[in-house]
């Protein structure tokens, strides 16, 4: 993006797709032929960095056996939705900036905040099949012990599901994913083979927690805060530089660029915030299975397990730990587990 916003390139594609279109530079038909051109030459750019850590980097380290046509299959299944996706939100963008000049920012924030709702309760169900299988956790014992969990936590049974994720990785994980009927926790098939029931249940109380605390909706609530102040922050970038950028207007659709740019600044100086807000939930998440479970070994030895299978980085720097660590550290979360029950 910062090769794109100054110089010519971004113009470029603009007139490409212009010329496609033959249609005005804010027109729906040039609005796609430019978010194809863009995404196609982002594509070029990243696909070998992409394929080097996904591919290449997981494969050397043993947490990987997929042969890369599985890889090739996945990353085209990606890039289609990232597609559809990117197509709708451009679209509708630039049509609320040609209809709505001085205030497309909060139409763009209130359609944002509509889809973060809406994508989190078919992810689930829609978009997480297409890559990976899912089936009803069918270990009767286990399913009991989750259900006696719900019982005493004084929540709903939620639906377990098995995730399908040894086929692709050797990594073991366990999520709660979606909201209202969609809501469901799932566990990999690589954590129900190495696991000891008994680190099974102190892991799926964790995802409880989640539910009980409620985290999915105040992670949608923060979301669409976010969504709000990158548009705003969108919104006064492209009305002091639209002129200096040679654009035609700020529904040029050359200016899309600068758009993402603005979000990357506005998620990297926010990401630190967010981390940490996500820490404090893991954390809080943690003391909630141990006082649902009592199992206070079982989770120390879930923790080290966890991060030896899938090669967590024991004591990572704390610049790394504020931009990219949605979870504490695994020995930190051991700690505060030991502290939380001396």
């Amino acid at each position: 993006m910062l090769a794109l916003v100054p110089g010519g390139l971004s113009l470029t594609l603009r007139d490409a797709a212009v010329s496609i279109s033959r249609l005005p530079v804010s027109s729906p038909l040039t609005v796609g032929a430019f978010v194809v051109l863009l995404l196609l030459l982002l594509e070029f750019i990243g696909l070998p960095l992409r394929l080097y850590q996904t591919f290449v980097l997981e494969r050397r380290y043993g947490l990987s056996a997929a042969p890369l046509r599985v890889w090739v299959g996945d990353h085209a299944k990606g890039l289609a939705v990232s597609l559809v996706l990117a197509l709708a939100a451009a679209e509708f963008v630039y049509a609320a900036l040609s209809r709505w000049p001085r205030w497309w920012w909060l139409a763009t924030a209130a359609a944002g905040a509509l889809a973060v709702v809406v994508l989190a309760r078919l992810t689930p169900v829609v978009l997480l099949p297409v890559f990976y299988r899912f089936k009803p956790l069918d270990r009767a014992s286990l399913r009991s012990r989750i259900e006696s969990l719900s019982e005493r936590a004084g929540m709903p049974v939620l639906g377990v599901y098995e995730w399908g994720l040894g086929d692709k990785t050797r990594r073991a994980n366990a999520a709660l994913v979606g909201t209202g009927r969609s809501r469901r926790i799932l566990v990999s098939d690589t954590l129900l083979a190495h696991y000891t029931d008994d680190e099974i249940e102190v892991i799926l109380a964790h995802e409880m927690g989640h539910h009980a605390h409620r985290d999915i909706r105040n992670g949608l609530v923060l979301e669409s805060l976010l969504i709000a102040l990158t548009a705003a922050a969108a919104a006064a970038a492209l009305h002091i530089l639209w002129r200096p950028l040679q654009l035609e207007g700020p529904a040029d659709v050359a200016g899309l660029p600068l758009l993402l740019l603005t979000a990357g600044v506005v998620s990297l100086l926010t990401a630190p915030v967010l981390n940490a807000w996500s820490r404090r939930n893991e954390h809080r998440a943690d003391r909630f299975a141990l006082r649902l479970t009592e199992r206070p070994d079982a989770f120390v030895s879930a923790m080290r397990r966890l991060a030896a299978q899938n090669l967590a980085e024991e004591r990572p720097s704390a610049t790394t730990l504020w931009l990219f660590h949605t979870h504490p550290p695994f020995e930190q979360r051991i700690q505060a587990a030991r502290a939380f029950l001396s």
